[in-house]
C-alpha cells in the first residue's frame, strides 16, 4: 500500500468515526445506525480493494465512481462537484469566467470555433466562426474534446494565449491575452413593431433581475410601451432569488411568488415580492418552451398564477427541485436538492417523481388522470403535474428533412463561412434578406457535398417492405414498391426548391450571425418567430388578453 493510498484511507476512517460520534450524540435513532454502520462497511470494503485487487487502485477515481454512482439513484441535480469542476460551476451562476469569449464545437479530429462573443478577446483579435484549432500555446489541438480545449483555453485574466488556427486553407497565428469574461444573460432587447418592448433573458444569473429593470426603464424611455414580451425560451434556470426580484418587477410588494418546501424545517419558506413593482399595468406576455425551466418556471408560473400576464409556448420542463450547494473538504462541494417549488396556486412545478421509481430504475411523468386542478387568483383552472402549461399554445412547426440534414452536417454553417470570406460586410439584420442569387451560390455550394438522408416516407416503406418480406408477398408487389421509390427520389431532387422558403430563414440566421454575432441571430429570428407574432396579436388586441386573463370577471 502506498503511503499516499495509506493517508486517504485514514482519513476515510477518521471521518466515519467522527460521523459515528456525532450521531451517537445526536441521536440514537435506526436511521443514523444505518448510516453509520453502512459507512464503517464502505471504508472496510475499500480497505480490503486496496490492498487485495490484483491491480493497483485509483483513489480518486474509483471514489468519484462511488459518489457518482450513489447520487444518480436520488436525482440528475444532486451532484458532486470536484475542485477541478469548481470554475465550470461558478460560472453556472455568475455568468463570469478567465478566457477567450468563444463557442466551439468538435468536429471529426478537431474543435472549431463556432461563434466568438463580441467584445470579448476572441473576435477583438479576429478570431471567426468556422476557424480550425490546430495549436493553442504550442501543444497540438487534434484529437482533443471539447472539454479539454475549453480548459486550455481558460485562464487567469492578463495571461497571454497563442492560437494558431487553419481558415480558409491559410495558417494563421492569433496572439492575445485572456480576459473577465462575462455572458451577457440578456443578449439583446429592443423595440419590435407597435412599441412594443422586447426582452430576451437565457439565464437567471446574478444581478440579471436588475438587468431586466434596466431594459425595461430604458425601453420606456425611448417609447411609450403596448406591451412588454420576455422570452424565457430554452432558459434553464438559474438563482431562485433572481426569479422572484424579476416577477416583482409586474407585480405589487408583498406578493406571495414561490414556497419551498422541504424535509428541514428552514428550507420551508414563502417568498414574497418585498419592493414596489416599476410596472404593474403594461400587458406582459411570457414565451415559454420545452427547455424553460426551474427559474424560467417560477416566473412563468407565478405571472400566471397571479393573472398578471399571458404564457406563450409549449409546455415547459417542470424542473420543480430545489438545490443549495454544500460545501466539501479540499475545495470540492455538493449540490444537493433540499426542498420542491410551489407557485401561489399551490401546485408544484415538478413533473418526475425520482422517489418513485420504477421496477427497471427509470422515471414516469404524472399522467393527465393523476393531476390536480388549482385556480388563478382571477379563477381560471391550472393543473400541475409538471412544468407550466401555456395559456396560448403554439405548436412547434416541422422542419422538412433536407432542413435537418443541412443542418446535422453543418452545411449551413458551412456556407455561412464561406459566404463570410467572399464578403466583407452585409447590410443591417433589418434590412438583410437571402435573395435568390444567394440562395443559388448556395445550391451550387452543395453540389459536391454528401447531405443524403432518408425521409419519413421511404422510412415507411422499408418496414412495408420488411413486412411483405415476412409475409412472402414481396414479389407481388416488387413492381409497384420500386415505381413508389422511384418517385419518391425523384421529389428529393426538388427538395432544394420546394423547400426554399424554410431554408432560407436558417441560412439568415447563421449568416447574419457572423457579422452580429448573437444580438443580431436573435433580430434575424424575430422576423419569423410565431411564438412573437402570436405576443403581438394579443397586445394588439386587449380585449381578447383582457378575456383571456378573465379580467373584467
Amino acid at each position: 500500500m502506498t503511503k499516499q493510498t495509506f493517508n486517504f484511507s485514514k482519513k476515510i476512517t477518521v471521518i466515519v468515526i467522527l460521523v459515528f460520534l456525532c450521531f451517537q450524540v445526536k441521536s440514537q435513532s435506526d436511521s443514523y445506525f444505518e448510516t453509520s454502520k453502512n459507512l464503517e462497511i464502505f471504508t472496510d470494503l475499500y480497505k480490503e480493494l486496496d490492498v487485495f485487487y490484483v491491480d493497483d487502485i485509483k483513489p480518486g477515481d474509483l471514489m468519484k465512481t462511488a459518489i457518482d454512482e450513489m447520487l444518480s439513484s436520488l436525482d440528475p441535480y444532486t451532484t458532486y462537484i470536484p475542485e477541478s469542476d469548481i470554475e465550470d460551476y461558478r460560472f453556472m451562476t455568475t455568468g463570469q469566467y478567465g478566457g477567450i469569449g468563444a463557442m466551439i464545437t468538435k468536429r471529426k479530429n478537431f474543435v472549431y470555433i463556432s461563434e466568438p462573443y463580441e467584445g470579448f478577446p476572441a473576435q477583438k483579435a479576429g478570431l471567426m466562426a468556422g476557424d480550425k484549432l490546430l495549436e493553442i500555446n504550442g501543444i497540438s489541438a487534434e484529437n482533443k474534446t471539447t472539454e479539454e480545449i475549453s480548459s486550455i483555453l481558460k485562464g487567469q485574466p492578463n495571461t497571454g494565449v497563442s492560437i494558431l488556427i487553419e481558415r480558409n486553407g491559410k495558417r494563421i497565428t492569433k496572439k492575445f491575452n485572456r480576459e473577465k469574461i462575462t455572458v451577457k444573460s440578456i443578449p439583446y432587447y429592443g423595440l419590435i413593431e407597435n412599441c412594443v418592448g422586447y426582452i430576451k433573458l437565457r439565464s437567471f444569473t446574478r444581478n440579471c433581475a436588475n438587468e431586466v429593470k434596466s431594459a425595461i426603464i430604458d425601453l420606456k424611455s425611448q417609447q411609450d410601451l403596448k406591451g412588454i414580451i420576455l422570452d424565457l425560451r430554452s432558459n434553464p434556470g438559474g438563482l431562485l432569488n433572481e426569479s422572484i426580484d424579476i416577477v416583482n418587477l409586474f407585480v405589487a410588494k408583498d406578493e406571495e411568488i414561490v414556497t419551498t418546501k422541504g424535509k428541514i424545517k428552514d428550507w420551508t419558506k414563502t417568498y414574497v415580492s418585498k419592493k414596489s413593482p416599476i410596472d404593474e399595468k403594461t400587458p406582459l406576455i411570457i414565451l415559454i418552451n420545452s427547455t424553460s425551466a426551474s427559474a424560467s418556471e417560477i416566473v412563468s408560473g407565478s405571472i400566471q398564477d397571479l393573472d398578471r400576464g399571458i404564457i406563450i409556448g409549449r409546455r415547459s420542463f417542470g424542473k420543480g427541485l430545489v438545490q443549495q450547494t454544500r460545501k466539501l473538504p479540499y475545495n470540492s462541494q455538493l449540490k444537493v436538492t433540499v426542498a420542491k417549488y410551489y407557485i401561489p396556486s399551490g401546485r408544484c412545478i415538478q413533473a418526475l417523481d425520482y422517489s418513485n421509481r420504477n421496477e427497471d430504475g427509470s422515471v414516469g411523468k404524472v399522467p393527465d388522470s393523476l393531476t390536480s386542478t388549482f385556480t388563478t387568483r382571477n379563477g381560471r383552472e391550472v393543473k400541475d403535474g409538471g412544468g407550466i402549461n401555456p395559456d396560448i399554445v403554439i405548436n412547434n412547426e416541422n422542419v422538412s428533412d433536407i432542413s435537418i440534414s443541412l443542418m446535422n452536417k453543418r452545411l449551413i454553417f458551412d456556407f455561412a463561412t464561406y459566404f463570410r470570406y467572399k464578403n466583407e460586410s452585409i447590410d443591417i439584420v433589418e434590412n438583410f434578406e437571402i435573395t435568390d442569387e444567394i440562395y443559388n451560390d448556395f445550391i451550387s455550394f452543395l453540389s459536391d457535398k454528401d447531405y443524403e438522408y432518408t425521409t419519413a416516407t421511404e422510412d415507411a416503406l422499408e418496414i412495408f417492405k420488411e413486412i411483405t418480406d415476412e409475409e412472402k408477398t414481396s414479389e407481388l408487389l416488387e413492381e409497384e414498391l420500386s415505381l413508389i421509390l422511384k418517385k419518391i427520389r425523384s421529389n428529393k431532387k426538388n427538395d432544394l426548391i420546394n423547400n426554399k422558403e424554410e431554408i432560407k430563414k436558417f441560412l439568415s440566421g447563421e449568416i447574419v450571425s457572423r457579422y452580429y454575432y448573437q444580438e443580431g441571430r436573435i433580430k434575424e429570428r424575430l422576423k419569423y418567430d410565431k411564438d412573437v407574432q402570436e405576443a403581438l396579436r394579443l397586445i394588439e388586441n386587449l380585449e381578447e388578453y383582457n378575456s383571456v386573463l378573465r379580467v373584467d370577471e
